[in-house]
């Protein structure tokens, strides 16, 4: 039985086959998603080596090119997603495309050849947030949608997790090798957790933000232009370039902290520690998200969101211990947890019924990916001028901005109508139900 509209059309009711494919499929495609992430400096730094032209500087330049691919790749991917009908597609094939790029890596040498492998995984991975988000909110409607996308990040911080703890206990025994096989494994199980889906458990108007309940349809849908008037779109593409600004580089800068503090060996199991940790944490706070955005609203969660970012990078001056370091790195598992789940929701809010839900994210995404990848710059030139403990001041300084910004100017979303091609103005509000209700 595949999931049919109610006579209230916001109002859909998901099979359980369809549900169980989307939990399966977010934990699954968690490890795939990123390609190989932090373990293709491991693999070509570890097993490539300076014998055959790989050190710190080759292997960062690899990923800096792979970054920049997949940013390039974020508004386009959203633009697809909205237009396709063949979503369930697009995902297997991306899945695919970024397992056999990362499998190739064993068998190539030419940092050409390893640059173009990377970027496609890179280009290939944007497509899977605005596909995932769209998917769920075909599936389960937008009455339901907080609530499924909190699920969504618990189980896709678990699959994290878990694949995370596999690799780090595995590559102990058999090398670095045993991630390009989790790869393998994983990219098979989240082509089988995608088909769990039925291709007509998604409507496809819902899935790009169409709103049938306010007589929307696809030829009503607002261009692109329409979404540059939507100023609190804009606005709160703003806020998370800042929150990644502040946040990309907490991790990183505590890395090459603990490994000056505890020595190489030392500071990678602390690492691990600390992805493996910050992930289980996400799960129950991810959850939390979206069974709660409704009911307390999604500015007040924001803010703890910001604030937590703030809290988390002033503690990490009050002590060098490398275990109150690890333990401050916790709490990366309340901002991002907030984060994930909410970003796709508060988008949804403000483009409800433009139809261009999905091409949104991408836009916003790529706005987040400058805020991450200028981070890392701006905290290194930082350390090496004037210290840890000022970049880490700099950083929690940079989400209080954010923190202040967000309270004073962006409103609350729930119930938000945006700018559409029929006339709305920008700001309005739409009828909604009470939490109560």
């Amino acid at each position: 039985m595949t999931a049919q509209p109610s006579s209230d059309q916001h109002v859909r009711t998901p099979s359980a086959r369809s549900l169980r494919g989307l939990d399966a499929l977010n934990f699954f495609l968690a490890d795939v998603r990123d390609g190989l992430g932090p373990y293709l400096a491991i693999y070509l730094i570890a097993v490539r080596g300076p014998d055959q032209g790989w050190n710190e500087a080759t292997t960062g330049l690899i990923m800096t090119i792979a970054g920049i691919a997949g940013l390039i790749a974020q508004t386009p991917a959203g633009a697809l997603i909205d237009r396709s009908s063949h979503k369930r597609a697009i995902v297997i094939a991306g899945a695919l495309a970024v397992t056999a790029s990362c499998l190739t890596l064993p068998f190539v040498s030419n940092f050409y050849v390893v640059a173009a492998t990377q970027s496609v995984a890179g280009i290939a991975g944007a497509v899977f947030p605005p596909a995932l988000a769209a998917i769920t909110l075909g599936v389960v409607g937008p009455k339901m949608f907080a609530k499924r996308i909190g699920r969504n990040e618990g189980f896709n911080h678990a699959g994290n997790a878990v694949s995370a703890a596999i690799a780090g206990s595995t590559a102990y025994f058999f090398g670095p090798i045993v991630v390009f096989w989790l790869m393998a494994v994983l990219a098979v199980l989240s082509v089988g957790a995608m088909l769990m889906v039925p291709a007509d458990a998604i409507d496809d108007d819902l899935a790009r933000g169409l709103d049938e309940k306010a007589g929307q349809s696809d030829e009503q849908a607002s261009g692109i232009g329409a979404l540059l008037q939507n100023r609190y779109l804009m606005l709160f593409a703003v806020l998370a370039a800042i929150f990644h600004l502040s946040n990309a580089a907490m991790l990183t800068s505590v890395g090459q902290l603990l490994t000056k503090l505890a020595g190489k060996e030392s500071a990678t199991s602390l690492i691990s520690v600390c992805i493996v940790a910050a992930q289980f944490v996400m799960v129950p706070v991810a959850v939390f998200v979206g069974a709660k955005a409704d009911a307390i609203g999604r500015k007040p969660i924001f803010l703890v969101a910001f604030g937590v970012l703030a809290l988390r990078g002033a503690l990490y001056t009050v002590s060098d211990n490398p275990y109150y370091l690890v333990g401050v790195q916790l709490l990366d598992g309340v901002g991002a947890g907030i984060y994930g789940a909410l970003f796709p929701i508060v988008v949804a809010d403000l483009t409800r019924g433009t139809g261009r839900f999905n091409v949104s994210q991408g836009a916003v995404a790529t706005t987040q990916g400058l805020g991450a990848s200028f981070s890392a710059t701006l905290a290194g030139l930082i350390i090496v001028s004037a210290g840890y403990s000022t970049a880490f001041l700099v950083l929690a300084g940079i989400a209080a901005a954010g923190f202040v910004l967000y309270l004073v100017a962006m409103p609350e979303t729930y119930g938000y109508a945006p700018p559409t091609s029929s006339g709305t103005k920008d700001g309005g509000r739409r009828p909604v139900a009470t939490p109560a209700e």
